[in-house]
């Protein structure tokens, strides 16, 4: 059974958590991304809970957590610093640390900077940052693939997409997954509009806050990040899984993960999109369950 729940983080956020599994089991931290909440974990935990604790919190600025209206609230530090009091709430070191997406972009970072936190890790399509970085500034292709994100930024956004019941956002589904009328069912639909409909506008502001953004001019704040191996390289074992036909994300992002990834192990899904944990959940179980054992 998933029960849902606050919880407080001493640093005055609240995160609420889709729980399931019992205290004493390996612990498992599942990280969503944009346009997503914690439901869309569900499925893992209904398949898992004999085996794991699991958590997937709706991080800041989703759904009915903690939605700060000031973008320097979703700066990097702040979000990873979210991740890092829930595992602690959660009873310390976890043992696996699932993400997707934006999730993942924490995930990382927090795997580079608090080793301490996590045994493993589990990233699905989601790029390193310092990979992202390079592609987002010399990259014509991943500048085109990701001109998504500038849009995203503009004033009037979250109007936009929810105008016509969200049909920017079922768009933004569609034109990364085709076959997306295979899982996208009424009452998924149902979910997501839910979630839209209390935290549209915080959540793009996990866009407005990052200057990983396609460069639109030579002041563009991108050209001032810098990001040392030191502060991005990840030592845990890591597994990579990639859906080869994501349109955001594609293929040419795994190029030099190696680097900064030193025990990885990487397995690309033909034919999966950006949104595999929806397409091919089953598969996404069989990967935690081969971490977990």
């Amino acid at each position: 059974m998933i029960s849902t729940q606050p919880v407080a983080l001493p640093h005055g956020i609240t995160l609420t958590c889709h729980q399931a599994g019992s205290v004493g089991q390996p612990r498992v931290l599942l990280l969503h991304g944009f346009p997503e909440a914690g439901f869309i974990w569900q499925p893992v935990q209904q398949r898992l809970a004999d085996r794991a604790l699991l958590w997937a919190p709706n991080l800041r600025g989703f759904a009915d957590s903690s939605a700060p209206t000031e973008l320097a609230a979703y700066r990097p530090r702040a979000l990873v610093a979210d991740v890092a009091a829930l595992i602690e709430a959660m009873g310390g070191s976890l043992d696996l640390l699932v993400a997707h997406d934006w999730g993942g972009a924490l995930a990382w970072n927090l795997a580079a900077q608090r080793p301490d936190l996590l045994k493993r890790l589990l990233i699905i399509n989601s790029p390193h940052p310092r990979v992202f970085l390079h592609a987002l500034k010399h990259d014509p292709a991943q500048q085109a693939a990701s001109a998504y994100m500038n849009r995203l930024c503009e004033p009037d956004m979250a109007a936009r997409l929810a105008a016509h019941d969200f049909q920017g956002l079922w768009d933004f589904f569609e034109g990364m997954s085709p076959s997306c009328s295979d899982w996208l069912t009424p009452t998924m639909r149902q979910q997501y509009r839910a979630v839209w409909s209390q935290s549209l506008e915080t959540s793009l502001h996990w866009y407005r806050a990052s200057p990983l953004r396609p460069p639109l001019s030579e002041q563009d704040p991108i050209w001032q990040v810098q990001l040392p191996d030191e502060a991005v390289t990840v030592r845990c074992p890591t597994r990579v899984v990639w859906g080869e036909a994501d349109a955001a994300l594609p293929v040419g992002l795994l190029q030099g993960l190696e680097r900064f990834v030193p025990q990885m192990s990487l397995r690309r899904v033909a034919g999966a999109s950006h949104w595999i944990i929806h397409e091919q959940p089953e598969l996404i179980v069989a990967e935690i369950s081969a971490l977990l054992d």
